[in-house]
């Protein structure tokens, strides 16, 4: 029996790695290989059985796994980064999401017959979207950059906020159903203990990073700990608790001044993949299919009012007062498939009930997949074309994310946005980060290579990626996972080989990559152009000034950048020895060459007053002599 589960534990490890990959590969939300492997292994195959495998430990480590997934989500609710995306975002995370738990009920209670309380708690399950799912289909479909920055967001906020209200109902639920305590007692001693203990482990963590209690190394492993610990101790004090104390936790966490979270969020985010993966296919696996099917019409009907009257509904009446077009609201109104955390917190909770004998708690859980599989399969389908009937789709990418924040990268983002070319600067060095923010340069501060990145990052208008950092060892992952995300003709980076030591020798294959601005050009060498006075300046090149005119003017203190011709932002990649007429070329200029160009300026101006003196002179004379044989003349 050990050997078993442990050949079935290596086994869940090696299949949810395959299906994140798989996702990754494919461009497609991770959700869906990793349903079809749970289904394929469980109910179709039969070869994995957790309940019979895991015996009374499927219950702790669901109920583990849910705990580190809510905590990760509540570390992204910052509430300063929801009032920076907009009214809309706002409206449907707090309106829309009533106004969606409502509908869903209702419909819930009177086409599958359920108490109001069950009916309830399914409502509070399905109205979360999550950015693990809505990530990889904006990637796909593209739509402009408002849509998708409201779309992402959604589903980033209304995460720990649907979840706190899934658990809210929940503790409800299991208090009502015991008939040893009462019921409003014992609710307000969960929501006393989980607002209370969460809080306060929140502030003492809080208080623990900020003034560096702990060593680096141990920061993550001590978060980690102290979080399972009040999940657990929560639990003991009061059942049913500890949902509400990890969440709470999270965002008290997120919110507080003063403190870092970067690296815990990084950290969480790896532990999320892995308890999401394992979690997903265990539940689908332990899915009867027998179960889903049973459902009928019933559920089906569920279905199409989760998809075209509940989110519909909520989306017109949060967009009224809004700017957004009748178009974009349409957008909106289709996409909202639901994600993994649905499917983990009422895995979680139908176990719970099902042990307290609560009556339809065994339809919870093939309901919710029903709605996510319809929601992730036809939405993941449908949105695309949808969009572009709606004529929402984004056009070609100008935008560029680059990564190294130093002054060149500074200066050259700041000339870009002068131009209407979005930018968005990342880099792990807060003193960089900080000088771009005084610059109002958009930023992002930690790897863009993580996960964090890709939820946090508004990639929406951005089509390639330069990477100007110093940072020989990051440099290479960052531009493998962005040549995967754009495609490698998109990704571009310097050569900064030189001189460096035998184990940071690059590949032929990566090497051949590192053409940007020219083969000669590295990050020392524009990092020292730009401490010795260097200047990024734009020139317009017309029939009158080509760029011949401009190479005799700058000479080799001039390196072109970048050039902007009819919309379009066009990369230097390689030494130019020509450039068309009618473009707007951005080029780093030496201070040689600036001073050698103002002498060239000067000496010109010079000789174009000496020529008018001369002028003023011989004009003079010839007056002088006119004058002269006029009298001579009149004589």
């Amino acid at each position: 029996m050990v050997e078993q589960i442990t050949a079935m534990l290596g086994l869940l490890g090696v299949l949810s790695i395959l299906c994140q990959w798989l996702g990754w590969k494919l461009r497609i939300p991770a959700i869906l290989p990793l349903l079809i492997c749970g289904l394929l292994v469980g109910p179709v195959f039969s070869v994995m059985d957790p309940d019979a495998i895991f015996g009374d430990l499927l219950f702790p480590i669901i109920s583990l796994g849910v705990a580190v997934i809510l905590f990760e989500g509540a570390l992204t609710l910052n509430f300063s980064e929801i009032r920076e995306h907009g009214r809309m975002v706002i409206n449907l995370v707090t309106v829309g999401t009533l106004i969606t738990w409502g509908v869903i009920a209702s419909a819930t209670h009177y086409i599958m017959g359920f108490e109001w309380t069950m009916a309830m708690l399914f409502g509070a399950l399905v109205v979360v979207t999550g950015p693990t799912v809505i990530v990889p289909m904006l990637r796909s479909i593209r739509p402009k950059p408002q849509i998708a920055s409201i779309l992402r967001w959604e589903g980033i906020v209304i995460d720990p906020i649907g979840a706190l209200l899934a658990v809210l109902v929940f503790e409800y639920i299991a208090v009502a159903a015991s008939p040893t305590s009462h019921v409003l007692h014992s609710l307000f001693n969960m929501l006393a203990i989980g607002l209370g203990i969460g809080a306060a482990c929140g502030y003492g963590i809080g208080l623990i990073i900020r003034r560096a209690l702990v060593p680096h190394y141990l920061k993550n492993t001590m978060v980690l700990t102290i979080m399972l610990g009040a999940f657990v101790g929560s639990n003991l004090l009061q059942e049913e608790s500890g949902l509400l104390t990890v969440t709470i936790m999270g965002i008290w966490l997120a919110n507080m001044r003063g403190v870092d979270i970067a690296d815990i969020i990084e950290f969480k985010e790896t532990l999320t993949v892995l308890f999401i993966s394992g979690l997903f296919i265990l539940l689908a696996a332990r899915l009867d299919s027998s179960a889903l099917l049973h459902l009928g019409w019933q559920g089906v009907a569920v279905l199409l009012v989760v998809m075209f009257v509940a989110r519909p509904l909520s989306v017109w009446i949060c967009g009224i007062g809004c700017s957004l077009p009748r178009a974009d609201k349409w957008f909106l109104s289709w996409l909202a498939p639901r994600g993994i955390v649905a499917a983990a917190v009422s895995s979680l909770f139908a176990i719970k009930l099902e042990a307290q004998g609560v009556d339809g708690a065994e339809k919870i859980v093939p309901l919710v997949f029903l709605i996510i599989i319809g929601t992730v399969v036809a939405q993941s389908l449908t949105a695309g074309t949808w969009a572009r009937f709606l004529g929402v789709s984004a056009g070609s990418a100008q935008g560029f994310l680059i990564f190294g924040a130093s002054k060149f990268a500074r200066a050259l983002a700041k000339v870009l946005l002068a131009k209407n070319v979005q930018v968005i600067l990342a880099d792990n060095n807060w003193d960089n980060i900080r000088l771009a923010r005084m610059d109002n340069i958009p930023v992002y501060f930690g790897n863009p290579a993580s996960e964090h990145a890709e939820n946090s990052i508004n990639m929406n208008g951005i089509g390639r990626l330069l990477v100007l950092s110093p940072y020989r060892q990051l440099n290479p992952l960052v531009t493998f996972h962005y040549q995967e995300l754009l495609g490698k003709s998109k990704v571009f980076g310097l050569n900064n080989s030189e001189g460096s030591s035998a184990r940071h020798q690059l590949s032929q294959a990566y090497q051949k990559r590192l053409c940007l601005f020219g083969e000669s050009v590295s990050y020392a060498r524009l990092a020292t152009t730009m401490a010795k006075g260097g200047v990024i300046k734009s020139t317009n090149l017309t029939d009158n000034f080509t760029f011949e005119h401009f190479k005799q003017r700058y000479g080799e203190g001039a390196l072109p950048l970048i050039y902007l011709q009819e919309g379009k932002v066009r990369l230097v990649t390689d030494s130019v020895t020509t450039l068309p007429v009618g473009i707007e070329l951005i080029s780093l200029l030496t201070s040689e060459a600036l001073n050698e160009a103002q002498t060239i300026d000067d000496q010109k101006e010079e000789l174009k007053q000496s020529e008018k003196q001369a002028k003023k002179t011989n004009g003079k004379e010839s007056d002088k002599a006119a004058v002269k044989a006029a009298s001579k003349k009149t004589a």
